[in-house]
């Protein structure tokens, strides 16, 4: 593009009412923010599903992690190799059942990097067509031959893995739960097809982890299986920091260690941020039933109270209830209402998902109160009677 195109795409962008800017937000506790203004709000559109960004034991890790700097100084195989980072890596392995983690800076990098290091030009990645869009975009940059299925749709995928010629290897790339719906891959048949057709199965547990399986480990614990070539996770969600990391085999870790450039290339995380991972997985494998158990509490809680104020949603097992309500402008008039009683909601709409599905994407955490379930309840049923008129 050139230089002198971007204000007429800018406008065109305006134009089409989708023009988004940042809104500076500071989270007080795990569940409510205030804006520069003042301003405070409960928050359902974060990520932090078990709350430990504000858990004392998982604060004072961070603060304790700071005597050795605010930054680790340098990449992983140069001056960054900081201790808790590979610690944090043995225990996520331990925790994956996996027999090595290798961490990138991000999960978007990390979906990148293993995507980069393992697909060829030789090679053909089935991917599915709700994925997040780091799995798009490594699939992009992979330079494999990328072939996109029915959202979930086994005998769609199928159908191509049996039709699509392979002088490689084939990869199956899918979301553990997709973010957008909160429904969860079919994992046991994903499992069969990459058993038969000889494909290697990656699987992003983003929003997997510390929200399914009887422990929190994701896709796997769900099905009670296993059999993942690599997994993918996030540290930015269940384990309140930033970052990302794939679980996989020892010959696979160092493959990407050694061959994957945002691994390489990228100043590592700091010890405060390896630190705080690390102390909220460990709280999470020591209390899997206390936060797992208030997430599954919260809601259910707050699905119910949807039902009761007549507002539908979406199916699923996890935290993220998408409430879809179809027309962009109200999805946004919405959301915006809401916002003005208090309630932070995130209104999502094309081109993140398809024409004609924009929605409320509400997540429930660990650490919203009943009061705070109650009043955002309150807060949808008095707006929602606009949206149906």
């Amino acid at each position: 593009m050139k230089l002198n195109d971007i204000s007429s795409q800018l406008n065109k962008i305006r134009e089409e009412s989708r023009f988004r800017q940042v809104s500076d937000l500071r989270m007080v506790t795990a569940s409510k923010g205030i804006r520069r203004d003042g301003k405070e709000y409960i928050v359902f559109n974060s990520n932090d599903y078990l709350g430990m960004t504000h858990e004392p034991e998982v604060m004072e890790a961070a603060r304790q992690a700071i005597t050795y700097g605010t930054g680790s100084g340098g990449a992983r195989l140069t001056s960054g190799a900081v201790f808790e980072l590979s610690d944090l890596e043995n225990e996520l392995a331990h925790f994956k059942h996996a027999e090595e983690a290798v961490i990138f800076n991000t999960g978007y990098m990390t979906n990148l990097g293993v995507l980069y290091a393992l697909a060829n030009k030789n090679d053909v990645i089935f991917s599915d067509a709700l994925n997040h869009a780091s799995i798009v975009d490594g699939c992009r940059i992979s330079r494999a031959h990328v072939v996109v299925y029915g959202h979930s749709d086994m005998d769609d995928l199928e159908k191509k893995l049996a039709e699509t010629p392979c002088d490689g290897q084939r990869f199956i790339v899918t979301d553990g739960v997709f973010s957008m719906d909160g429904d969860v891959a079919t994992l046991p048949e994903l499992l069969r097809l990459k058993k038969k057709y000889d494909g290697c199965l990656i699987v992003d547990d983003a929003h997997g982890v510390g929200v399914i399986g009887e422990t929190g480990r994701g896709s796997a614990e769900y099905f009670h299986t296993s059999g993942i070539d690599v997994q993918v996770g996030t540290l930015s969600k269940s384990l309140g920091a930033e970052g990302g990391y794939a679980a996989t085999t020892k010959e696979i870790a160092a493959f990407l260690r050694n061959t994957s450039r945002p691994f390489i290339f990228s100043t590592s995380i700091s010890a405060v941020t390896g630190a705080t991972a690390l102390a909220a997985l460990r709280r999470l494998e020591a209390k899997p039933e206390v936060y797992m158990g208030r997430l599954r509490r919260n809601t259910a809680y707050m699905k119910q109270k949807l039902t009761e104020a007549g507002i539908p949603f979406l199916p699923g097992d996890t935290s993220i209830i998408p409430v879809v309500i179809g027309d962009e402008a109200k999805t946004m008039a919405y959301a915006k209402a809401c916002l003005e009683e208090g309630i932070l909601l995130s209104a999502i709409r094309p081109p993140t998902v398809p024409q004609g599905t924009s929605r409320i994407r509400l997540t429930v955490t660990a650490a919203h109160t009943l009061a705070e379930l109650d009043r955002a309840a309150e807060v949808m049923k008095k707006h929602w009677k606009a949206v149906r008129s």
